[in-house]
């Protein structure tokens, strides 16, 4: 039997961006945990200003932004991504987000998987979550 590791647990850091969906649904926007960084699946939402564009590519630009500041602001960056998850309404949109996609992440390739699925709200058309590992 191997013995059980004794070493304190690593701290485990929430983060906000202060959307009223997290309060709602009791989440963070993300979850540090020693080199690791957990960012729940974001929309296209401009949190500013709370509004959703129409275009598919543009919520798949702000879903990528935000996911890029809260990195940031847990000390990662997009380059750190290591997995990805995309949720779109439609398999045609794979090739509409594409765009984005490559704006974001042309030099990191992560590992992703993208499913088609239904949405909690109309507007939105899709959903992006990552994982990243601290280099």
């Amino acid at each position: 039997m191997v013995p059980r590791d004794k070493t304190p647990a690593m701290a485990r850091e929430l983060l906000s961006t202060g959307s009223p969906f997290e309060t709602d649904l009791a989440y963070s926007r993300a979850v540090i945990q020693g080199d690791w960084c957990f960012v729940a699946g974001t929309t296209g939402y401009d949190y500013t200003t709370m509004t959703m564009p129409e275009a598919v590519v543009d919520q798949a630009r702000n879903a990528l932004s935000t996911i890029s500041a809260t990195l940031e602001r847990a000390g990662f960056s997009l380059a750190d991504v290591v997995r990805v998850h995309y949720y779109v309404r439609a398999a045609a949109q794979s090739s509409d987000i594409a765009p984005a996609l490559r704006e974001a992440f042309a030099d990191v390739r992560p590992a992703a998987t993208m499913l088609v699925c239904g949405m909690t709200n109309p507007e939105m058309q899709v959903e992006i979550e990552a994982t990243a590992l601290r280099r």
